[in-house]
């Protein structure tokens, strides 16, 4: 292990055992906000700590058996400290690399909630029903991973489904793990509408965005054009007798966010600002790293939106996601939210993605 880790997992340590005798102390105790504060900074300290602490049990351990090899002196004995050997040395490169992976910067949106965009595209009414599929899906996975979810717009599709539909998430690293869902996905099935039986391809949209936070984005109220009218559904029908619908206009970008879904107006209002504010940061975060010089360029997370990510086929009951080359034949299970595997796997592959142009870097 490199000096640097070492060195850099010594003040990690220290760190956490001193924040551990804080968190004893009676003022610490009796102040909810700083406890709360603490704690958060030890539970994210503690899985690196841990980490550290097994590299260190291994090492120890490879170190006893290599003087075992050298003072033994039966044959047995030997064969099985060399076994031994063989298995601690992989082990102890396996625990670096968690621990490398673990000491990469933390994007800092990672422990932020989300704003969801899904938009039918190529397709119909197909594209619509597909928009209605993915929405069931992050649903449900949001389900189980105890997150909030809440509806934010909906337009309606004739036959079902959505045209489009913006829905909020919130809970614990929402945005570490759906971030890498932007992009296009495609669907490839027989609509049931479809009377020869051919096969179909369509496409819906997705877009993740950071939420936006009030001290990130200080919307002024001069920069606001704000309409309302009343709601309408499919076919134009009117869903609400009352002014409700609200559609916003930013001035300054021309972005222009509607919002009908609830009756009152206000609730309308505050939920066309909250999307606002997360595409006005998205756009901001967009520019900033244009302007950077050494952005890394991730085959993972592209921010690429208009890339064709992942494709879901139903004759064959397969997804693919293109950006990592994996397949899984579980379609209806990911469907039904069971999108651990993916996502996780993803995730994975861009971390060490990063890992690769990190060392990289430092050889440079």
């Amino acid at each position: 292990m490199s000096d640097i880790i070492v060195e850099n997992m010594t003040r990690i340590q220290a760190q956490f055992e001193e924040i551990g005798e804080q968190l004893s102390q009676q003022e610490v105790a009796s102040n909810p906000t700083l406890l709360t504060k603490l704690a958060k900074e030890r539970a994210e300290l503690e899985p690196k700590v841990l980490a550290f602490e097994e590299y260190r049990k291994l090492s120890e351990q490879l170190e006893e058996t290599k003087l075992l090899l050298a003072e033994e002196s039966d044959a047995e004995m030997l064969e099985m400290a060399k076994a031994e050997e063989q298995e601690l040395t992989a082990r102890l490169t396996e625990q670096e690399e968690e621990l490398k992976l673990l000491l990469l910067p933390k994007d800092p949106l990672d422990g932020k909630d989300i704003i969801m965009e899904i938009r039918a595209g190529t397709g119909g009414d197909e594209a619509a029903l597909f928009a209605g599929d993915l929405y069931r899906m992050y649903s449900h996975f949001a389900e189980t991973q105890g997150w909030k979810t809440d509806i934010l717009s909906t337009t309606p599709s004739d036959m079902g489904g959505f045209k489009e539909v913006i829905i909020s998430i919130a809970g614990s690293d929402v945005y570490s793990l759906l971030k890498y869902e932007s992009g296009v996905h495609r669907v490839q099935r027989v609509p049931a509408t479809e009377s020869a039986g051919r096969l179909h391809t369509s496409a819906a949209s997705v877009v993740v965005l950071p939420e936006a936070e009030d001290v990130n984005i200080d919307l002024s109220q001069n920069d606001l054009k704000i309409d309302v009218y009343r709601s309408s559904g499919p076919g134009g029908q009117s869903v609400n007798t009352t002014d409700s619908a609200v559609r916003i206009t930013h001035i300054p970008s021309g972005m222009v966010v509607t919002c009908q879904d609830e009756k009152s107006q206000h609730k309308n209002k505050a939920k066309a600002l909250k999307v606002l504010k997360a595409r006005l940061l998205d756009r901001e975060m967009e520019k900033q790293q244009s302007e950077r010089s050494a952005v890394r360029k991730s085959m993972v997370n592209t921010g690429d939106r208009s890339a064709k990510i992942r494709t879901y086929n139903f004759p064959q009951g397969r997804v693919t996601d293109h950006r990592i080359n994996l397949t899984l034949y579980r379609l209806e299970e990911i469907l039904a939210g069971g999108m651990s595997e993916l996502v996780e796997t993803i995730r994975l592959h861009d971390r060490q993605k990063a890992l690769e142009e990190q060392s990289k870097g430092a050889e440079d």
